[in-house]
């Protein structure tokens, strides 16, 4: 088969489309004749030399996927040859075939197309873990979601209009901004042109955000925590901005407020099947009724990963990027 292979670290050139061994689905797993990958910003790191795969994971870049399954492993039931589904993977999506735990695949939801569903299960299984399995937001809280016209910032922004919250949102530029309230964010802030500290106090009444999503890391933290309410919550999912800053212990205490710090990829099988679990019970009905859908930016040919590279380098994109075998 051919995969997206990385040589030796560098810039969007490293990605490299070549012939490599087939996967062969060991116990527990599935093969996936892969339709589409999506690219995220773990790729670009992996691309860059600075993110490895886990112990035993495919060493092509790739983090989800959807296609047909073509072969079932031994030890698997509740899957068929032939069956349309998507996948969160610890590796491996960027090529034409895949093994997959059984655990991390999920069905094509109803209305969507096959090689839509590869921008779901890493959008998806991201937001639902850290907004709601962990940071718990609750109908008529507000969210503050850093990077809304992001993957993950379309995908939260809609979930948590589905459950009921309001939604705040830090986006570069009126046309970001633009696309975030067509998606239902109700406080819209420029990074670029305003505090968004200042602007969420003003929005909510003094009141702050009781749970925020956050990409940045060090860059944000202390702005962070000034920005939750009483008993919120901040859940960091990216280091964008750095992976050290100081911590005032005394403005936590006085919120009540928790951090937490969370990544998907080398979590063990058990807890990745469990998110995808209550993603299949909570999200997927969401889906198929069409209150929730992926924002797809742009689609390309997976041999031409590099070029999609570029585009989520550049920040000019809303939603995911799709590559199609």
């Amino acid at each position: 088969m051919h995969a997206i292979t990385i040589e030796q670290p560098g810039g969007p050139e490293a990605l490299v489309w070549a012939d490599v061994p087939d996967p062969v689905p060991g116990e527990g797993e599935v093969l996936v004749e892969v339709a589409a990958s999506a690219v995220n910003r773990a790729d670009v790191l992996q691309r860059q030399g600075f993110y490895d795969p886990p112990p035993g994971a495919s060493r092509h870049p790739g983090l989800e996927c959807s296609g047909r399954i073509a072969a079932v492993g031994p030890g698997v039931s509740g899957w068929s040859v032939g069956d349309e589904v998507c996948a969160l993977l610890a590796g491996g999506g960027y090529a034409q075939r895949v093994a997959v735990p059984a655990g991390q695949l999920l069905p094509v939801p109803a209305g969507v197309d096959l090689v839509t569903a590869a921008a779901l299960p890493e959008v998806v299984a991201t937001v639902w873990s850290n907004v709601f399995m962990v940071a718990g937001l609750r109908p008529g809280e507000t969210l503050l979601v850093h990077g809304g016209s992001s993957g993950i910032g379309t995908m939260a922004i809609q979930l948590a209009k589905a459950v009921g919250a309001t939604v705040a949102v830090t986006a570069g530029g009126p046309e970001k901004l633009a696309r975030c309230k067509e998606l239902g964010a109700d406080i819209l802030i420029d990074y670029r042109e305003q505090d968004f500290v200042a602007e969420l106090r003003a929005a909510t009444g003094g009141g702050g955000a009781d749970v925020i999503l956050d990409i940045m890391g060090a860059k944000y933290l202390a702005r962070n925590v000034d920005a939750l309410a009483v008993n919120g919550r901040l859940a960091v999912i990216g280091l964008q901005g750095g992976v050290k800053a100081e911590l005032n212990l005394g403005a936590l205490l006085a919120k009540r407020a928790a951090i937490t710090a969370t990544s998907l990829r080398a979590r063990p099988l058990e807890e990745k099947a469990a998110i995808i679990a209550a993603v299949r019970e909570h999200v997927w009905p969401l889906v198929a009724a069409g209150r929730v859908r992926p924002v797809v930016h742009g689609t390309f040919p997976m041999r031409e990963a590099a070029e999609a590279h570029r585009v989520l380098e550049s920040s000019t994109h809303v939603g995911k990027l799709l590559l199609t075998v």
